[in-house]
């Protein structure tokens, strides 16, 4: 039963997504997105954890993927709280307007 569950969650989740590419809006809410991370800093922040990680390991001894594993956490960790309800409200919001889904 739980996997039933997990793969109706999964499937809906793949209808969301498809449905905010055909319409476009999963760009617009990109777009929103990348503007909001950069207006409060995020994208900064990042830059320097980016710099710190590189140093700490030394540029030959760290991958791209070595660098993306390690910086991910913070990453997300970094996203306001304020930006993340935002693109949530903006999502349902969508949601709604397409309720057909």
């Amino acid at each position: 039963m739980v996997a039933s569950k997990m793969n109706k969650d999964a499937q809906m989740r793949e209808a969301i997504n498809q449905k905010l590419i055909e319409t476009g809006e999963r760009e617009c809410l990109e777009e929103w997105l990348r503007a909001k991370l950069t207006e409060c800093g995020w994208k900064d922040q990042l830059k320097a954890h980016c710099k710190e990680v590189i140093k700490e390991k030394g540029l030959e001894h760290i991958t791209v993927d070595d660098l993306v594993a390690e910086i991910t956490p913070k990453g997300r960790a970094l996203v306001p709280d304020s930006v993340k309800k935002e693109l949530l409200q903006r999502i349902r919001t969508f949601l709604a307007q397409h309720a057909s889904l």
